[in-house]
C-alpha cells in the first residue's frame, strides 16, 4: 500500500509540475507578445522591433527549412560558425583551469602567487574584453579568447574551492595505507574535486554563450549566430533576429543540460554525490 502511495505522489509531483511549467510558458508568451504590441503603438511604428512569439517562430521554422532570407545560408552554418569556437574555448579553459586549480587548491604558495592575478582580473566582465580581442586575433580566434575568459574563472575557482574542501582526515586515511602522493592526487583529490569541477563547467557554459554572442557582435567574419542577430537587426528583420535569440536559448539550455547529465554519470562513476 505505501508503495503504491508513493508511487502515485511521484506522478502526480510529475504531472503538477509539467502543468506549472506549461502556464509558466504560456504567461510568457503572453507577456512578450503584449510588450512587443506596446512598444509598437507608443513608438508609432509599422513593425515592432520586439517581434512577437508568433512572428519568432515563424521565422525560426522558415530558417530551419530554407535558411535565412538575405544571406541564403542554412541555419546549421550559422550555429556550426558558434558552436565550433563555443567548443574550442571551453576546452582551452578546461585544460588550463584543471591544472592551475589543482595546484592552487593544493599548495598554498602557488595560491598566493596567482591568487592576485585572478582578483584583478576575474571582476572584468569577459563581454569588455570583445572588441581588443577580436582586433588582437582577428575575428575567429577573438572569440575563442572571450569564451575561453568567460569559462575559465568559473571552472578555476571552483576547482580550488573544491580542493580545499576536502576533508584532511581522507588524506591522512590515504597515507595511512601507504598511498604515495601520486595516489593521493588521483584516487582522493580528482575524485573529490569533481562534483565542483562540474558545478563550475555548468556556471561557465552559460557565461560563454554570453560571451561568442557578444565577441560575434563585433567580427568581420560574417559568421556565426551573434552576428546573425546584429545583421538581422541592422536590416530591420526584427522576427528573425528573434529567431536567432531563441535559436542561442536553445542551444544553452542543451550545453547545459548535457554537462548536468555528465555531471551526474562521471560522480555516480566515481562514487563521488554530484
Amino acid at each position: 500500500m505505501g508503495f503504491k502511495y508513493d508511487k502515485h505522489n511521484k506522478y502526480h509531483r510529475f504531472g503538477r509540475s509539467c502543468l506549472i511549467t506549461a502556464v509558466s510558458l504560456f504567461v510568457l508568451m503572453w507577456v512578450w507578445w503584449l510588450t512587443s504590441m506596446i512598444i509598437q503603438r507608443s513608438l508609432d511604428l509599422n513593425v515592432s522591433p520586439l517581434a512577437t512569439p508568433q512572428d519568432s517562430f515563424a521565422a525560426l521554422f522558415e530558417l530551419m527549412k530554407n535558411g535565412d532570407p538575405m544571406e541564403h545560408r542554412s541555419l546549421w552554418s550559422w550555429v556550426w560558425s558558434s558552436l565550433s569556437k563555443f567548443i574550442r574555448g571551453f576546452i582551452l579553459a578546461l585544460v588550463i583551469a584543471l591544472p592551475v586549480g589543482l595546484l592552487m587548491g593544493n599548495f598554498r604558495l602557488v595560491r598566493e602567487f596567482l591568487t592576485p592575478w585572478v582578483e584583478v582580473v576575474r571582476p572584468i566582465a569577459p563581454i569588455a574584453w570583445a572588441p581588443i580581442l577580436v582586433i588582437i586575433f582577428q575575428a575567429t580566434n577573438g572569440s575563442i579568447m572571450v569564451v575561453f575568459i568567460g569559462i575559465f574563472f568559473p571552472l578555476l575557482t571552483n576547482i580550488v574551492f573544491g580542493v580545499q574542501k576536502i576533508d584532511s582526515t581522507l588524506i591522512d586515511a590515504a597515507k595511512t595505507l601507504g598511498a604515495s602522493d601520486g595516489q593521493i592526487f588521483l584516487k582522493v583529490l580528482v575524485p573529490s574535486t569533481v562534483p565542483y569541477l562540474m558545478n563550475g563547467i555548468k556556471v561557465g557554459l552559460g557565461v560563454g554563450w554570453m560571451c561568442i554572442v557578444a565577441a560575434e557582435l563585433y567580427n568581420t567574419s560574417l559568421s556565426g549566430i551573434g552576428y546573425f542577430v546584429k545583421f538581422m537587426i541592422d536590416n530591420s528583420s526584427y522576427d528573425y533576429a528573434f529567431a536567432g535569440i531563441i535559436i542561442i536559448a536553445i542551444l544553452g539550455l542543451l550545453t547545459t543540460g548535457v554537462a548536468e547529465y555528465v555531471s551526474k554519470v562521471v560522480s555516480r562513476r566515481m562514487g563521488v554525490d554530484a
